[in-house]
């Protein structure tokens, strides 16, 4: 099944409430449901399909809510701070969802959303894990030893998210790296476009002008 709505223009799904959760910073659950709520109700609410999917996906996979809470806290450079509010991983994705599934009954009150299926492609999951594994030892290094917001367990986390759903698993990837300003080469800058490609993501989902780019850094 086709995922729904996602040529935005911008980032999409839980990457894309990520990336606006950080801006302007928001503190406590109440606000951040907020934050939630205006952006399930983006783009007369298709913005809620996308990020209902990406919940839904999470939450029904393996992922422990630790597992979770690191993927969040590495893409919001710990703007959001789950752990530090002590909101639980899988709590946190299941009250996004409540509050996605009520913007789309607004529309429809007959729908009953659920997970689309998930169709990994084994080639394009190897190139994601591939690319996890080639900018591994940068990002571990800038989460686990930040100065002032060190984060442990980011690449594992990565890496399980990647077999999952390589989709959401790349995106993740891609906002870890801007979360914690990774330096990347103009090399690594012109697959990640490739392989978004590949995924039938937007440019405007690689590239919103928040990665870290260094015109002479080679792999």
């Amino acid at each position: 099944m086709a995922q729904p709505h996602r040529h935005l223009g911008v980032d999409i799904g839980l990457t894309g409430l990520i990336k606006w959760i950080q801006y302007p910073p928001v503190d406590g659950e109440a606000a951040g449901l907020e934050v939630v709520a205006s952006s399930a109700d983006r783009f007369e609410g298709r913005f809620a399909h996308q990020l209902l999917r990406d919940c839904l996906v999470l939450l029904d996979s393996p992922l422990s809510s630790r597992d979770i809470e690191v993927l969040w806290l590495a893409g919001t450079f710990r703007a959001f701070d789950l752990e530090r509010l002590g909101i639980d991983g899988r709590v946190w994705l299941r009250r996004i969802a409540e509050v996605c599934t009520d913007r789309i009954h607004r529309d429809d009150p007959s729908r009953t959303p659920a997970a689309a299926a998930t169709v990994v492609d084994v080639a394009v999951r190897e190139a994601v894990v591939a690319e996890i594994g080639s900018v591994g030892p940068a990002l571990a290094q800038a989460t686990a030893h930040h100065a002032y917001h060190p984060l442990d367990g980011v690449v594992p986390a990565l890496y399980r998210a990647a077999e999952v759903d390589p989709d959401l698993g790349f995106r993740l990837l891609l906002r870890a790296l801007k979360g914690y300003f990774v330096p990347i080469s103009e090399a690594r800058y012109e697959r990640y476009l490739a392989l978004g490609d590949e995924l039938g993501l937007g440019e405007d989902v690689v590239d919103d002008r928040d990665f870290n780019i260094w015109s002479d850094l080679e792999d």
